[in-house]
């Protein structure tokens, strides 16, 4: 038996468009087979050993004789493409009904609403790019003190603010009280906090960032573990997606590199259960200002750490390696992009070169690992255990 998982999200690196992806308007997305195919000599060869470059759509990646881990893409069966839809059905949750979004911003009545509770005037209230707002709006913002309200292709309510303007404790509570409005049909899935500093001109986002999500509409895979004694840890906003359900202890991060520090600090310890670590600067700093040499260089990065995530792996740990949608830098759009998401699976229990196919469903990683934990398995997935583990 499995004692422990180690699961990692790649947060938005997608290998696809999904069959649904037009209906999206991601048809020709592909995060990382386009990232791949635009950068010459473009490798990443601890993840092409795994059998990354196996999974269709990663050709660009190489293919290998003997893959060390078991290989396969993913469907998100749910509605949407954003990062709250993405790891819920990782954890056994789906939607048939999507967030809702706003593309031509929210309703006049709901801001006059918000504005009432934090007792300001707001800006913007549009669909924009979070670097291209605070260029447009920072110096309005500084000289008002108004925050600046903006969403995008996703349901998020997001919330910028300079921090020497407004104090990032300041900034927390207004999304507070947004989280608080945004329910019933507005109920969007994620309310984020943007604080800033700089200065005109050269504003730049800061760490500070915090989501405020949903809590999960059902019982999630970090329900079942934790309820039965075992530890989930998080990393990364791990813990703010989950709103702490069924989290167990939670560190957040700076960065990706700090991430995957946080992950192996974990590992380091022992104990029964799931680290749940979500890397966002895939998709945070790269994939959505459309920086394909940036999202390359940090795709190495990983790639560069995974021997020391591998020799960390006690004997009956596994890893897991996913994603939750995609975010193709590539196409025009800044937005996340419905895709297929990456799979593979290593450990010493684990057998290797096992061609997982394509699953029906993110959900089947949270049938997998409640399977190997020997849980109850919860009401979506379908597992993949007897494929993978060596008896």
């Amino acid at each position: 038996m499995i004692n422990r998982v180690i699961l990692i999200v790649l947060d938005s690196v997608g290998v696809g468009e999904l069959p649904d992806a037009a209906e999206y308007g991601d048809a020709g997305s592909n995060t990382l087979g386009n990232i791949a195919a635009s950068l010459p000599g473009f490798t990443l060869p601890n993840l092409k050993e795994m059998g990354l470059g196996m999974i269709p759509g990663t050709h660009e990646i190489g293919r290998v004789d003997n893959p060390k881990a078991c290989y396969g893409r993913m469907i998100e069966k749910s509605k949407g493409k954003d990062t709250t839809t993405g790891h819920w059905e990782i954890s056994g949750l789906i939607l048939e009904k999507a967030f809702p979004t706003y593309p031509e911003g929210f309703p006049k009545e709901l801001i006059e609403e918000f504005e009432a509770l934090i007792g300001t005037r707001i800006l913007a209230n549009k669909p924009a790019s979070g670097t291209a707002i605070i260029e447009e709006l920072g110096d309005e913002h500084v000289r008002t003190g108004y925050p600046i309200v903006y969403t995008s292709a996703d349901s998020v309510f997001q919330i910028a603010a300079h921090e020497e303007v407004v104090n990032i404790e300041r900034l927390y509570e207004m999304c507070r009280k947004a989280r608080a409005l945004l329910k019933g049909q507005h109920a969007v899935g994620r309310v984020i906090a943007r604080p800033f500093i700089g200065t005109s001109g050269n504003y730049m986002r800061t760490d500070g960032r915090r989501d405020f999500s949903l809590e999960p509409i059902g019982r999630t895979m970090l329900d079942a573990i934790n309820e039965n004694g075992l530890k989930v840890a998080a990393v990364g906003k791990i813990e703010d997606i989950f709103v702490g359900k069924g989290i167990t202890r939670a560190v957040h991060t700076h960065d990706n590199e700090d991430g995957v520090n946080q992950t192996i600090n974990y590992m380091k310890e022992s104990f029964r259960g799931l680290i749940f670590t979500n890397l966002v600067d895939f998709d945070m700093v790269y994939g959505h200002r459309n920086d394909v040499q940036g999202y390359a260089k940090v795709l190495k990065e990983f790639d560069g750490r995974l021997p020391e995530i591998i020799e960390a792996l006690k004997d009956d740990d596994m890893l897991i390696i996913t994603a939750d949608h995609g975010c193709d830098p590539t196409t025009p759009s800044t937005d996340h992009s419905r895709e297929y998401v990456p799979l593979l699976v290593y450990g010493k229990k684990i057998k290797v070169g096992i061609d997982l196919g394509t699953r029906k469903s993110f959900a089947d990683i949270s049938s997998t690992v409640l399977e190997l934990l020997g849980l109850e398995k919860l009401a979506n997935g379908e597992s993949f255990y007897d494929k993978i583990l060596i008896k």
